[in-house]
């Protein structure tokens, strides 16, 4: 899914912000953020004199801006598959899904959990044994656990996966469809995994796959589902594939798209400006470089008051 330029907009903001405060002041608050094209699927080096970071509308110091290359490649990535998937569409991806972690680098640890009842079944650990991993990968049970909320799940996930310095990614493969969330505009399960994947630094990619029984047909509840996934994707500084009320005839596409995206991330830290305590700020980082835009999550947590 392509995103439409900020670019034009961000050299308008560029020119009006005030300039960013001296180095040794700010809040050190270290993310990922990802590099991806506006036209073709090339993304040249950027360089730290190519972003910019703001904290609202106050630019912010990025003290640190390091390509996740090389000895700073590492990398623990889970496939989070939601049990509540409708079995007939997914077992047909199920392959395609096995060769996706199959094909990650030696730099990536891979790990495999089924969302089930509103916990993270964790069936592989992040591994560099990607061939064991793709051994775990089983169809979904299907209608059995079709009352839980996949989003419950994803932060059982977040709250037990321990930081270990390397960069810590999902791809959550699920309709979206929260029964315990009640309809849109707000679900505060969503909400609360939003905040606990900004909070960790984790990127949610997600995939659309129909959900079993009842909540799996109606336009409505597609919509809905597609709709929440989208904005956690978007919120972690992800992406949502699989738009659209015809459920995906592949997922390798996908998959293209999103080992494009790791392959071009930086680590980065900030200088945030400190609150009058703990919590969220607003964060965004503008590209200065040609043919690219930087993605990461929207908001951060600052963990002290100043």
């Amino acid at each position: 899914m392509r995103k439409i330029s900020l670019v034009p907009f961000a050299l308008i903001l560029l020119l009006q912000a005030p300039p960013a405060r001296p180095a040794d002041e700010g809040i050190p608050v270290k993310i990922t953020a990802t590099a991806e094209p506006m036209q073709d699927n090339e993304v040249a080096l950027i360089g730290p004199n190519q972003v910019t970071a703001y904290q609202n509308r106050e630019q912010v110091t990025v003290s640190s801006w390091v390509p996740a290359r090389g000895p700073n490649a590492a990398l623990e990535l889970f496939v989070l598959i939601d049990d509540a998937s409708q079995t007939t569409h997914l077992g047909s991806q199920l392959n395609e899904i096995r060769q996706f972690v199959q094909s990650q680098p030696p730099t990536t640890l891979t790990g495999v959990a089924y969302m089930q009842n509103g916990i993270a079944r964790v069936l592989q650990n992040p591994t560099r044994d990607h061939a064991l991993a793709a051994k775990t990968i089983r169809l979904p049970f299907g209608q059995i656990t079709a009352g839980a909320s996949p989003y419950i799940s994803l932060s059982d996930l977040i709250k037990r996966w321990p930081a270990s310095g390397a960069r810590r990614e999902v791809v959550m493969i699920s309709s979206g469809v929260d029964p315990l969330g009640g309809p849109p505009p707000v679900d505060p399960y969503l909400q609360s995994a939003i905040r606990d994947a900004q909070r960790a630094g984790i990127i949610v990619y997600s995939i659309y796959t129909p959900h079993a029984g009842h909540f799996g047909r109606g336009f409505w509840m597609i919509n809905w589902g597609q709709n929440y996934l989208s904005e956690l994707s978007e919120e972690t500084g992800g992406d949502m594939f699989g738009f659209g009320f015809i459920p995906p005839v592949s997922f390798a596409p996908f998959f293209k798209e999103i080992m494009l995206r790791l392959e071009n991330q930086y680590l980065t830290t900030l200088l945030m400006h400190p609150g009058k305590g703990a919590g969220f700020q607003p964060l965004r980082l503008i590209s200065k470089a040609p043919n690219a835009e930087i993605v990461s999550q929207k908001q951060v947590y600052i963990p002290l008051g100043g």
